[in-house]
């Protein structure tokens, strides 16, 4: 009895698939939480709260001088059944933990996370070409790489082969008439 190939070509697909299948979630899956910071604001977001009575749960910002969930700025979470967040603004810089706190009492996950100080825009002078201007010159004047090259080239052969292989084949095919 014979494999067929489809079925030799499936083994290693069926492979990658259980492998993936057996890898851990990284961390923030493992917390239940995932937590951002944009400038000075913090967000928090989670898909492990179901509501009850409207509410899905509540999130909690903690500074490093306050040790339960209570102490910190709580925000309620808001969304649907396929996620909730909630978000903190005018956040100042410092580490902080996010908590957050299904509506039904469990606790959803803990992550601490770091707000950098806000940096401000500064002025600065740009630098003038040292080549002068370079008008006319195009893409021609950024250096894209060997490989780059190397791929404009192969396809420039590869078309003009294609021509040369139709107009032979174009020739070939009429009759040619004395």
């Amino acid at each position: 009895m014979s494999i067929s190939k489809p079925l030799l070509r499936l083994g290693p697909t069926v492979a990658a698939a259980a492998a993936l299948a057996v890898m851990p979630a990284g961390p923030a899956a493992a917390d239940g939480i995932s937590v951002s910071t944009t400038g000075n604001t913090v967000s928090v977001s989670t898909t492990a709260c179901t509501q009850i009575n409207g509410h899905w749960g509540t999130a909690s910002l903690l500074s490093s001088g306050q040790a339960n969930f209570s102490q910190g700025r709580q925000v309620a979470l808001s969304g649907t059944s396929a996620g909730q967040s909630a978000a903190w603004s005018n956040v100042s810089a410092g580490t902080y933990t996010v908590i957050v706190v299904c509506s039904n009492g469990s606790t959803a996950g803990t992550q601490s996370v770091v707000v950098s100080p806000a940096s401000s825009p500064s002025a600065s002078p740009t630098a003038s070409p040292s080549r002068g201007v370079m008008g006319g010159v195009g893409g021609a004047s950024k250096d894209y790489g060997t490989v780059t090259a190397v791929a404009g080239g192969a396809l420039v052969g590869a078309g003009v082969l294609g021509t040369v292989w139709y107009l032979r084949r174009r020739n070939t095919a009429r009759p040619t008439h004395l």
